[in-house]
């Protein structure tokens, strides 16, 4: 399943966010997957999609990141996959 990942950086705190990055990689799960990421031109927030078949995957990541971030998860469908679905209904 999809998920578009909405960080919100503590206090505006790009900078710690990618210092940790770079120290200590991602840090997810096996079976979690990173697609992609944009970052706000203010540098206040990320938007990641990531896959992953069960939501506590996502949660074992969230976890090494929350002192930084805060998280809005929202799982995503293909827009195409959306009107396949509503086209036979």
């Amino acid at each position: 399943m999809l998920f578009m990942v909405v960080e919100k950086f503590r206090d505006q705190n790009a900078k710690a966010v990618y210092q940790r990055l770079s120290e200590k990689g991602r840090m997810m799960p096996e079976g979690l997957t990173y697609i992609d990421s944009w970052v706000s031109a203010d540098l206040d927030q990320c938007f990641q999609l990531m896959e992953a078949d069960d939501l506590t995957q996502l949660q074992q990541w969230i976890s090494h990141w929350t002192d930084l971030v805060s998280f809005q998860i929202v799982p995503v469908v293909h827009g195409k996959d959306t009107a396949a679905a509503i086209a036979t209904s």
